[in-house]
């Protein structure tokens, strides 16, 4: 949608995110085959594949994000606000929006994430924390042995990333718990310099770490859907 806005072409998925949808895509279908099969009197495949439905529009609203963000970002080019022209700094605060928007969004994924992770494999996680992340639920799994290998695969995940992961959540922290982060940035520049005029914080880098960010985020959901298809297929066969 955005690409259309912005005059770019469509979107063509590849590489991790094409993984992650695609193996989301699957689980969709298996949970539409059994909701045929058994009518799901419970409605709890209907749930998961609610949810899961969720999940791949929030992928593909993080990705969009991204690519706003990083469209506007070429149309700054001055070191400080202070130096910008009107038009410059309507494009940088349209960078900010998307870039917020994108690290927000991706812990919302994960968070969203270890719901259905929590559901699936009955990890009771609420009984620890009535209010979890992603990462509680990651907790969680040390005391489930029975997916344990899941449990190691996405750990390795959050390992690989910790850095990039860390430095976004801790902006996501700021955007959404204390004041915005560009504004406690403008907030220690300015009693840095005598003239007052704020230099913008390293762009190039920012979107470097949220690229990284979108990666973890389609690495997690392709590990963990792929689990989720292979222990389907196992009690399937054994029905």
């Amino acid at each position: 949608m955005l690409r259309t806005l912005l005059g770019e072409k469509p979107r063509v998925n590849q590489g991790k995110l094409k993984e992650a949808m695609d193996t989301m895509a699957f689980t969709l279908e298996s949970f539409e085959k059994q909701m045929y099969v058994d009518h799901d009197p419970n409605h709890d495949y209907r749930k998961l594949y609610i949810w899961t439905q969720g999940l791949i529009s929030s992928l593909d609203e993080l990705e969009q994000s991204y690519f706003a963000a990083a469209h506007f970002r070429k149309k700054v080019v001055a070191g400080s606000t202070r130096d910008m022209s009107s038009d410059e700094k309507a494009e940088y605060a349209r960078y900010v929006y998307f870039y917020k928007d994108a690290f927000i969004r991706c812990f919302a994924i994960l968070d969203k994430l270890g719901t259905v992770l929590n559901e699936i494999f009955q990890l009771n996680t609420s009984k620890t924390k009535v209010h979890f992340s992603y990462y509680t639920v990651l907790r969680q799994f040390e005391y489930y042995r029975d997916h344990h290998e899941l449990a190691q695969q996405l750990i390795k995940i959050k390992e690989a990333y910790r850095e990039p992961m860390s430095k976004l959540r801790k902006r996501r922290n700021m955007e959404i718990h204390y004041m915005n982060s560009e504004m406690q940035d403008d907030l220690w520049q300015l009693h840095q310099t005598l003239r007052g005029k704020v230099k913008l914080e390293d762009l190039d880098q920012h979107l470097l770490e949220m690229q990284q960010g979108v990666d973890m985020v389609c690495e997690t959901l392709h590990m963990a859907y792929r689990y989720i298809n292979r222990i389907w297929r196992k009690q399937i066969l054994k029905r």
